[in-house]
């Protein structure tokens, strides 16, 4: 039960600490989706899970595309590879070269170390299109290591927001007596915590300025299909997983 009590324990860290910055992220994003703008979402190995937890998801926002380069996703073998990827600098250029974006864009970048290249650079290149670019990290992880590469900055470093998911450094939390290596992630479900209250938070702003938020139903339940129809058919030209 030691995980369960250390979970509780970060969740209400964040939500004691983050509020503040989990309103300025929903106010951005309330202000793209009412502009007629997308969220993109993107994260590295592991990272990519939150991305694929925002789109196409039932109770959650629809004009949200998802990142899923080739080689940067946990499908990938072997999984090594990632490791090897995710470091290497030059490679956002090429992914940014075959998104989209746009300026009045939001671009989510979820890396817990941040200190990668290629989240890294996805953060500047895209800021550099004028995308609105929020940082989903550790701050005590990220501060505690230091650039992959020499003279380059931090990805808490150069976003525009910092949604700091208080995973502790190396991610994982329990330590168990003659084992170097503590056991049970965290960043994933502090993590998915914070991005689905930021979406409820959305929602609740466009619900007050539009009376119409975009927001998916459950394809199981029997009107569901009718209701997200409506809005694939509104933005189904500009959702890259169509």
């Amino acid at each position: 039960m030691d995980y369960f009590e250390t979970i509780i324990q970060l969740l209400q860290e964040v939500r004691e600490t983050q509020h503040e910055a989990m309103e300025q992220a929903a106010s951005a994003i309330a202000d793209a989706i009412q502009g007629d703008h997308l969220v993109y979402a993107f994260g590295p190995t592991h990272a990519g899970i939150l991305a694929q937890e925002l789109f196409y998801r039932a109770g959650g926002l629809v004009p949200v595309n998802p990142i899923l380069p080739p080689g940067l996703t946990t499908d990938v073998r072997p999984a090594t590879l990632t490791s090897r990827l995710e470091r290497m600098p030059g490679l956002a250029a090429q992914i940014l070269a075959e998104l989209p974006l746009e300026a009045g864009d939001i671009l989510i970048v979820h890396s817990v170390s941040g200190r990668n290249a290629v989240a890294v650079e996805m953060a500047q290149g895209a800021k550099e299109l004028g995308v609105f670019v929020i940082a989903l990290t550790s701050l005590e992880y990220s501060r505690s290591v230091q650039p992959r590469q020499p003279g380059m900055s931090r990805l808490f470093e150069v976003a525009d927001l910092v949604l700091d998911n208080h995973a502790p450094i190396g991610d994982a939390a329990i330590a168990f007596p003659n084992l170097p290596q503590k056991v049970g992630p965290t960043s994933t479900i502090t993590g998915a915590t914070i991005l689905n209250a930021i979406v409820v938070r959305v929602t609740e702003l466009l619900l007050e300025r539009t009376g119409d938020p975009p927001v998916f139903m459950s394809a199981n339940l029997d009107q569901g299909d009718a209701h997200n129809q409506r809005w694939l058919k509104h933005y189904g030209d500009r959702l890259t997983y169509l």
